[in-house]
């Protein structure tokens, strides 16, 4: 599809890596590799030869795209996929179809599924305090199919039909040139976590759109590059998210909020888990927003 380029990003993305690449091939594809210690630069170049691979250091999964999208030969759509996900099926040309029917759209996001196949809930709602508060003191469980206390992780959306939302994982997401050329690209700042949400923001601010179609789906992993390790990177990419979109004391609040949470959590929770949690609250102690974001 001459209209459009793919973005992969990796880091240590075997044994993923081949199945993403083989469900978008004959497509021009851009992987970014962030200094990965196996061999999946090795092995795209053998592959894949007729992809183009750049090497940098490990800068995050945002700077990633944005270097990703810098080398794209120009092109009306990207798609920013995982190196642990892969399209099933014609979902590329779903998408496109779909997306070029509503030029409101900024991005478009397929079902995500499961290796089992089993539904992968991927659609959210921007982060507010209540939100927060709703995921993290696990307010959510007790009405989780509710706008009031589940708003975060899409209030029991039912992943069966094609509609606007707020956000989405960002695990496969095609996304329209024109609204990149408008907002910009991805905020390399945010290294893991919260970029997406960031940038779908971005795009919801600037009058465009999201959305989610059940008619596209895509495997996706989850995880794979990670495996959950990275707590802290999550609670900062929320922390970062407030700063920069609703300024300081409101960042120190979520700040604050996520601190109170992981503690409870940790007295709570036993175990590695329980570990992480009394660990996240220790850090979330240590400084000011400005200091975390950075560290």
């Amino acid at each position: 599809m001459a209209d459009v380029g793919v973005v992969v990003t990796t880091h240590n993305a075997l044994p993923w890596i081949e199945q993403c690449l083989v469900s978008v091939e004959g497509v021009a594809t851009v992987v970014v590799d962030n200094d990965s210690s196996d061999d999946t630069v090795a092995f795209v170049r053998e592959r894949f030869p007729a992809v183009t691979v750049i090497e940098q250091a490990n800068r995050g999964l945002a700077a990633g795209w944005a270097r990703g999208l810098e080398e794209l030969p120009q092109s009306r759509w990207a798609l920013i996929l995982n190196a642990d996900a892969w399209l099933v099926d014609d979902a590329l040309e779903r998408m496109v179809a779909l997306g070029d029917a509503r030029p409101e759209v900024a991005v478009v996001a397929p079902k995500l599924l499961n290796l089992d196949g089993s539904l992968q809930r991927s659609v959210r709602g921007f982060p507010t305090r209540w939100r927060l508060a709703t995921e993290y003191y696990y307010l959510r469980k007790l009405g989780p199919h509710t706008e009031l206390l589940n708003s975060f992780y899409g209030a029991g959306f039912d992943h069966a039909s094609e509609r606007e939302v707020e956000c989405v994982m960002g695990a496969c997401m095609l996304v329209r040139s024109a609204a990149i050329d408008a907002v910009g690209p991805p905020d390399p700042s945010f290294f893991l976590f919260s970029e997406e949400v960031d940038w779908l923001y971005r795009f919801a601010a600037a009058g465009w759109t999201t959305v989610f179609t059940p008619d596209a789906q895509c495997m996706h992993v989850g995880g794979a590059s990670h495996g959950g390790r990275l707590y802290r990177d999550n609670l900062r990419g929320h922390m970062r998210f407030f700063l920069k979109h609703h300024g300081l004391a409101q960042a120190e609040s979520v700040r604050s909020l996520l601190r109170t949470a992981t503690v409870l959590r940790g007295r709570i929770v036993r175990g590695e888990k329980g570990a992480m949690y009394r660990d996240a609250a220790r850090w979330l102690g240590t400084g000011d927003v400005r200091s975390l974001i950075e560290r």
